[in-house]
C-alpha cells in the first residue's frame, strides 16, 4: 500500500487552495455523487482540525475533520475518499484516531456514520451506539470508540 503525506491544519492554518481543495471534494462527493443537499458550510471546519492527502496536482483525494461537538465529545465528520479501493479512507482515519490518542488521551471518539459504512469504522475499533436515524435523507448510526485500545 503506497503511503502519502497526510496534512493536520486547524482551519487558520489551511491555505486558499488547500480550503477550496477539501470544500470541493466534500461537495463533489456529499452533495453531488451522492445527491443529498444539505448545508455543507455549517460553521463547524472554523473550530476543527483538517486533517487531508492530495495527488501530486494538488487535488485533495482524501479528508475528514476531528472537533469538539455540541454534547463536547470528540468527533470525526466528513471523511471521504476519492480514489475507491486504494484504502486511504482506513488510512486517514486510522492517522485521526491515531491523532487523537496522543493529543487527547483516553477521550472516547464518537462519529456518525451511513449505515453501509459500518464495517469500515469498525476496522478502527468502533461500535454502534444508536438506533438508525436518518440525517439528510440518509441512514446513519452514531459510532463510539472508546479508548486508545479500541476497547
Amino acid at each position: 500500500m503506497e503511503h502519502r503525506k497526510i496534512e493536520i491544519r486547524r482551519f487558520n492554518e489551511l491555505d486558499l487552495r488547500d480550503l477550496y481543495e477539501i470544500l470541493r471534494a466534500r461537495v463533489d462527493v456529499f452533495v453531488v455523487e451522492q445527491n443529498c443537499l444539505y448545508p455543507e458550510l455549517d460553521g463547524i471546519d472554523y473550530d476543527a482540525i483538517h486533517m487531508f492527502m492530495k495527488d501530486e496536482s494538488g487535488t485533495v483525494i482524501s479528508c475528514l475533520r476531528i472537533f469538539e461537538n455540541r454534547n463536547g465529545e470528540l468527533q470525526i465528520g466528513r471523511v471521504l475518499t476519492r480514489k475507491r479501493n486504494a484504502h486511504l479512507g482506513q488510512e486517514i482515519l486510522h492517522a485521526a484516531v491515531e491523532y487523537i490518542d496522543h493529543i487527547y488521551p483516553g477521550r472516547p471518539i464518537v462519529l456518525e456514520a451511513q449505515t453501509y459504512a459500518i464495517g469500515f469504522y469498525e476496522k478502527e475499533g468502533f461500535r454502534v451506539i444508536s438506533e438508525e436515524f436518518l440525517e439528510d435523507g440518509i441512514p446513519h448510526v452514531k459510532m463510539q470508540r472508546d479508548t486508545a485500545t479500541g476497547d
